[in-house]
């Protein structure tokens, strides 16, 4: 039964921590080996390393001597400010400056290529064929920067505006002196980067003021030029000239209503030249003509004064439509003196505007600079250091408690891993209930393991020793055969197992033995006609047996071998060359076995394991009793359901199990008891030899 998990996929809690117990001894071998490794490694094989701390302080006033915010921005103080701040002090163009000062491409720990090779990298050149390859400065910088970057550690204190730099190396001053380097040069590259700043601002606006002065030159030249080059002097003298305009266009006003006056009068007087005298007096409205035509009448003054109105007639239209003409003109010459110096006074006033934009943003530049240069040379950092590094009395690595603690925890792990692997792997049986439960059928006995070197002294011991557990067990066996009749006790038994080696030519030889022990007349035969291994037990060579008899060269009686130590007659086998499965099945077999049992009280057929050949799968067809020996923690679990199934497929069922060769000492570290079986413990009392 599996320890770890249940039939319901349930880790056993117990089963667990018994399998542990069981396997302390590999559980704490594997302890030691560790804690041995771990001890070695941080004594003889690690190098030692020493770590120092410098602390920095962040300022996050943002206080200047001059308020230059706008071309230098101060420290934030948000969380982000400060984890960048973290990042610039792992910045390459920061360890690369601290490379630099601590001519760190000289020292062989941060150098690689300065350190003797080791064995591997000769080892490895040695089968390439290349020679050590010179690095170049730009490498040696690279690889200085890489190591320091491994070697050094950034931290914010929480909730403030602390950095902890910490460094460490293989010696004690090295750590410190980089620690505070490290601190220094991250003050001095702030600074540096600020003075950077500042220089590049002023000639940035040096060169921007430069090009304002120039642009507001050119924008005053512009508008001198322009205002030189120009009529209108003013914005007054333009309102002047609308005045005047106006005047013109009040006066053509009244020109044109004179005009139209002085037509009218022509072409009245003009409509009268046909006319009468008396219609002439009466409609040119003159006094004078109206006089002379009532003093002399129509006459030649009278003619010569009606002329003389129409020629002043016709004169004062020709004079008012002069004027109209003229005062049009005029008009219009103001009208263009107007638009023209309007449109120049824009443009005049467009050109100062710029002009005055160029002045504005020239003085702001210029403010900018001169505040700028003023700041270059006093910048001030944004941080300071808090405390430099404390020499450091003990290294910080190996930590050689931890190394040790954690190698034992290691080990433990292994060991206990290892050991619950090795439980999982078991796929045999060790205990009764375990072989019932999966099979389904009885378990007749429980036989130790035989503390005997050859199969003849097993025999022996059992023989010399019939008070020993090993006996008592093969006399449960025979009380569980014998009572396994339900009127009679079994006649014929029949000995086999799943492979060889399981043990069950012995359990046959020790069976015998008892029964011969209860007065009872025993035949022991060797079915397995192919192996013949009962000559190991007799020691016997070229006897005739088993065939002699089936082909009846000679009796049962003068077949059989009486051997004294066992007490029952033997019946061995010899080669043939018929196939033994054949022997078996034939009808000279079965008036053996029935002649067999008329003679004797008992007859025990030890057969093949029934996964190698179908021997016994044909015996047991003719038996009373099949016992089938499991090897204990030996023989499978899939290789004992298969030698099952192999009998149901003819139809025999499997009288009883015997769980064989079970290790005392075996059980007794699985938690078993101190011998075979559940209660072996309880049997030490009972048992005197």
């Amino acid at each position: 039964m599996n320890p770890i998990a249940s039939d319901e996929d349930v880790i056993d809690l117990g089963a667990l921590f018994g399998v542990l117990w069981r396997k302390k001894l590999w559980i704490l071998a594997s302890i030691f080996i560790f804690a041995c490794l771990g001890a070695f490694y941080a004594i003889g094989v690690a190098t030692p390393k020493y770590r120092a701390t410098s602390v920095i302080l962040l300022d996050a006033s943002g206080q200047q001597l001059l308020d230059l915010s706008a071309v230098l921005p101060s420290l934030g103080t948000d969380s982000e400010a400060i984890n960048t701040e973290v990042e610039v002090l792992k910045s390459r163009r920061l360890l690369e400056r601290v490379v630099t000062v601590a001519h760190l491409t000289d020292d062989p720990e941060f150098n690689a290529s300065l350190r003797p090779l080791s064995l591997k990298d000769k080892f490895k050149n040695a089968l390439t064929g290349t020679e050590r390859k010179l690095l170049s400065d730009q490498e040696q910088m690279t690889t200085a920067i890489n190591a320091l970057l491994e070697r050094v550690s950034v931290r914010n204190i929480p909730n403030t505006y602390v950095l902890q730099v910490t460094m460490e190396t293989e010696a004690a001053q090295k750590s410190t002196f980089l620690a505070d380097t490290m601190a220094e040069q991250y003050i001095l590259y702030q600074m540096d980067v600020k003075f950077e700043a500042t220089r590049d601002a002023s000639e940035w606006l040096t060169s921007r003021v430069a090009d304002l002065k120039l642009e507001l030159e050119q924008a005053e030249a512009r508008v001198s030029e322009f205002s030189t080059n120009s009529e209108a002097v003013s914005l007054e003298s333009v309102q002047a000239l609308d005045r005047q305009l106006k005047e013109l266009r009040d006066r053509l006003t009244t020109t044109r209503a004179t005009f139209n006056d002085a037509e009218l009068q022509l072409a009245a007087l003009v409509a009268l030249e046909d006319a009468s005298a008396q219609e002439k007096s009466d409609t040119a409205g003159d006094a004078r003509l109206t006089t002379i035509f009532r003093e002399n009448g129509a006459g030649s003054e009278f003619d010569a004064r009606f002329a003389q109105l129409l020629s002043r007639a016709e004169t004062q239209v020709q004079r008012t439509e002069a004027q109209v003409q003229s005062l049009a003109s005029s008009i219009e010459t103001r009208e263009a003196e107007i638009a023209k110096q309007s449109d120049e006074i824009i443009q005049l006033q467009q050109l100062s505007r710029e002009a005055e934009a160029s002045r504005l943003l020239y003085e702001y530049f210029l403010g900018r600079l001169k505040e700028t240069s003023a700041q270059e040379g006093i910048q001030q950092a944004d941080s300071r250091i808090l405390s430099n590094a404390v020499l450091p009395d003990s290294p910080s690595e190996p930590r050689k408690s931890l190394i040790l603690a954690m190698s034992i925890i290691l080990g433990a792990m292994v060991g206990s891993g290892g050991a619950l692997l090795w439980e999982m792997r078991q796929n045999g049986y060790r205990k009764a209930s375990d072989l019932e439960g999966d099979t389904g059928l009885p378990v007749m006995g429980q036989i130790p393991l035989l503390p005997t070197g050859s199969r003849r002294e097993g025999l022996d011991y059992l023989a010399e020793k019939p008070t020993s557990a090993a006996a008592e067990a093969v006399r449960n066996l025979r009380t569980s055969v014998l009572l396994s009749g339900l009127d009679k006790a079994p006649k014929v038994i029949m000995s086999t197992s799943s492979l060889p080696g399981e043990g069950k030519t012995t359990v046959s030889f020790a069976l015998a033995q008892n029964l011969v022990g209860l007065g009872k007349k025993v035949l022991l035969v060797e079915g397995d006609i192919r192996r013949l291994v009962f000559s190991q037990y007799l020691n016997v060579k070229d006897a005739k047996g088993l065939m002699s008899v089936l082909s009846n060269d000679m009796s049962l009686e003068e077949a059989v071998i009486h051997d004294t130590v066992l007490g029952a007659d033997i019946l061995v086998s010899e080669p043939s060359t018929v196939n033994a499965a054949d022997i078996l099945s034939s009808q000279r077999f079965l008036e053996f076995l029935e002649a067999a049992r008329n003679a004797y009280d008992f007859v025990i057929i030890d057969t093949p394991p029934v996964l190698v050949v179908p021997d016994a799968r044909v015996v047991a067809q003719h038996v009373d009793t099949v016992l089938f020996t499991v090897y204990w923690d030996k023989t499978s679990k899939a290789q004992v359901r298969d030698a099952l199934r192999m009998f149901e497929t003819v139809g025999v069922t499997i009288s009883g199990l015997v769980l064989n060769q079970i290790d005392p000492k075996g059980m007794k570290r699985y938690g078993y008891g101190d011998s075979y079986g559940a209660y072996g413990s309880y049997g030490n009392k009972y048992y005197t030899n």
